[in-house]
């Protein structure tokens, strides 16, 4: 029976996911999957679930954290 990457839990129903790096990993949860494979926040450490924002071929997960690292003028909402 497969077992997941992350936690080790043997179970059926596994999925497998492989990122455009070639990295590969095989999951029980969509939980495990993103605790692994999920890009972080280069200022906070916070797992990016969503969209996120790139600044200097950086990802952070908000434009507060790209502007803390960066000085990038960047914002999250247009208009702000």
């Amino acid at each position: 029976m497969p077992t997941c990457d992350k936690c080790g839990n043997e179970y059926a129903h596994t999925f497998t996911i492989t990122k455009d790096d070639g990295a590969t990993g095989v999951f029980d949860s969509f939980e495990c999957a993103a605790d692994m494979m999920a890009p972080r926040c280069a200022h906070c450490g916070c797992t990016v679930l969503g969209h996120g924002v790139e600044a200097n071929d950086t990802t952070y997960c908000c434009s507060h954290c790209a502007r803390a690292s960066t000085g990038a003028d960047i914002t999250d909402s247009v208009g702000v």
